[in-house]
């Protein structure tokens, strides 16, 4: 399995469906919650992103959740 890795906020609901779907589908995953963590906050600002969820695969980002582009890139 790769690494993945997600950008989330409290409030978001994409970030929400994201998780479960990565919990459901056994995908571990590192989670970076912009919401209480200020450092998150700035990294996702440096990588050019100013939403969430951006979800890192490998090294490879996704903006959003894009089940096929996970799937793609996890190897799923």
């Amino acid at each position: 399995m790769k690494k993945v890795e997600i950008y989330t906020s409290d409030t978001c609901i994409q970030c929400k469906k994201a998780k479960e779907y990565f919990e459901n589908n056994n995908i571990v995953f590192i989670e970076y919650n912009i919401s209480s963590n200020e450092e998150y906050k700035r990294e996702l600002i440096k990588k050019g992103y100013l939403s969430v969820p951006v979800i890192v695969v490998n090294n490879q980002d996704i903006l959003g959740f894009d089940v096929n582009r996970i799937k793609q890139l996890a190897g799923i």
